[in-house]
């Protein structure tokens, strides 16, 4: 069963979804397994503001971005760890904590 984060942030869901799905940024919030090799994601919905990671038969993610209250985002993460290892709950909320990082360095950038 996969592990599900949700997490509000203060930037728009746009500026969220955008981090997120930079191939130059998923590196620094991604879970080592599905990082890759830069490339985007498998599966890319800019319209639900939806995406799917799933690079190999063991691991994959999917995010949803949300418009939320007072112009911010509401993201819900769901990683699926297929080998059993240990920890996707604390894997899933510390790729959040990285991916808040990531979106508030690209909104000091732009």
């Amino acid at each position: 069963m996969p592990a599900r984060a949700v997490r509000g942030m203060s930037a728009p869901p746009e500026v969220v979804f955008s981090t997120a799905t930079d191939p130059d940024r998923a590196s620094a919030w991604l879970p080592e397994p599905l990082r890759g090799d830069g490339s985007p994601a498998a599966e890319i919905n800019g319209d639900e503001l939806r995406a799917r990671w799933g690079d190999t038969d063991d691991w994959s993610a999917e995010i949803r971005v949300e418009p939320a209250d007072s112009g911010g985002a509401r993201i819900e993460l769901d990683l699926a760890d297929g080998s059993g290892g240990p920890g996707p709950d604390q894997l899933a909320d510390q790729a959040l904590t990285n991916l808040a990082r990531e979106v508030a360095d690209n909104l000091q950038a732009g």
